[in-house]
């Protein structure tokens, strides 16, 4: 009976593990030998980002995971947004050149979620894939299937 138990604590305990989302942070998703390049804040003009092509960490395809970031819309309505960017820095893609595309996420989201404020971080959970995307604003190294996003903070 005791052996049984201990069974079936280990399986739930190995089900709930499973569950929880591996929490990554920027420097975990580029590979132990890569270094970032600083950003331009001096850009001149110049959007051009800098390493579109940069090298992922394979080991995150398919994994389930929870990233901080900052959201730069790319389609969705006042209220809801199904696809978006998550850059590591308030302003990357829009008011300063892009990052890396390591250091970019494209998300897309089924349904719409609401983002109170684009200038606060936020938390986002998903499938993470080492699939790139290829858009007006950037090219990206990771996607994520969206499951949810909560505020930084909460």
């Amino acid at each position: 009976m005791k052996k049984y138990l201990l069974a079936c604590f280990t399986l739930i305990s190995l089900f709930a593990q499973a569950q929880q989302p591996l929490e990554l942070y920027w420097e975990d998703m580029v590979p132990k030998d890569y270094v970032v390049p600083p950003v331009d804040v001096n850009h001149n003009g110049n959007m051009s980002q800098v390493e579109p092509n940069a090298p992922l960490v394979l080991a995150l395809n398919n994994q389930y995971v929870k990233i901080p970031g900052f959201v730069v819309p790319l389609e969705g309505d006042a209220d809801s947004i199904t696809e978006f960017l998550l850059v590591p820095y308030f302003g990357a893609c829009v008011h300063v050149p892009p990052p890396p595309s390591n250091q970019i996420v494209y998300v897309k989201f089924s349904e719409g979620v609401p983002i109170d404020n684009l200038y606060d971080a936020v938390w986002v959970t998903g499938k993470l894939s080492t699939d790139g995307w290829v858009g007006d604003i950037a090219s990206v190294g990771y996607t994520l299937a969206g499951e949810s996003v909560i505020d930084f903070e909460g």
